[in-house]
């Protein structure tokens, strides 16, 4: 008698912890800081004008043949990337879209610390933009391992982590299906933070 009364405690202290692991997990969500951002921008984007997310002119409108206006994911990747305020970090495997090369050079421009770590064998092929950034005055390196530095993700003033599959390329932004991750999610940001500083060092 006295085991089953120990097999039936047992059991029901069992699911006494799992109710109380679930409402601890109910809880945290709870206080996860309001307005933390979390987005999932996909791969390919329409093809529209971007030129006014550059432009500090309104009333200077654009003339290109492109559609204006429509929030794309290419664009709300860009107003990410330009809402840095400190501090730009970029691990990339290939860069070679211009619109994204235009934005860290505003972000640039504005005093914002950019570092920009890239893959040794796609630096130098053709229509890469490192040496654009480079020739603007920002740090650029080559990870010089036997492996590809295949990441790509940013870091925006170190609080804002962007990540995926996109490589930065005009085929990535408007041929492939891909996809990127924006959160401000502290323990997704840390480790990435983290990353950049070890293979930066």
């Amino acid at each position: 008698m006295s085991v089953l009364w120990t097999a039936r405690a047992l059991c029901l202290g069992a699911v006494a912890l799992s109710l109380v692991a679930e409402l601890l997990v109910r809880l945290l969500r709870r206080l996860r800081p309001a307005g933390t951002l979390n987005e999932v921008l996909f791969f390919p984007s329409e093809v529209v004008c971007v030129q006014h997310l550059f432009s500090s002119l309104p009333a200077c409108p654009c003339i290109c043949p492109l559609r204006h206006g429509p929030e794309t994911s290419l664009s709300r990747l860009l107003r990410h990337v330009m809402s840095a305020s400190s501090s730009l970090d970029l691990c990339i495997f290939a860069f070679s879209n211009a619109n994204l090369c235009r934005a860290v050079l505003a972000v640039h421009a504005k005093g914002v610390t950019v570092r920009v770590l890239t893959d040794k064998d796609y630096a130098a092929i053709t229509g890469s933009q490192i040496g654009v950034l480079r020739k603007a005055g920002i740090c650029a390196r080559c990870d010089s391992s036997s492996v590809h530095m295949h990441h790509k993700f940013a870091l925006v003033d170190g609080r804002l982590l962007l990540t995926g599959s996109l490589n930065w390329t005009l085929t990535g932004v408007q041929s492939n299906m891909e996809n990127v991750l924006v959160t401000e999610e502290p323990d997704l940001v840390r480790p990435f933070v983290e990353e950049f500083h070890r293979l930066w060092e």
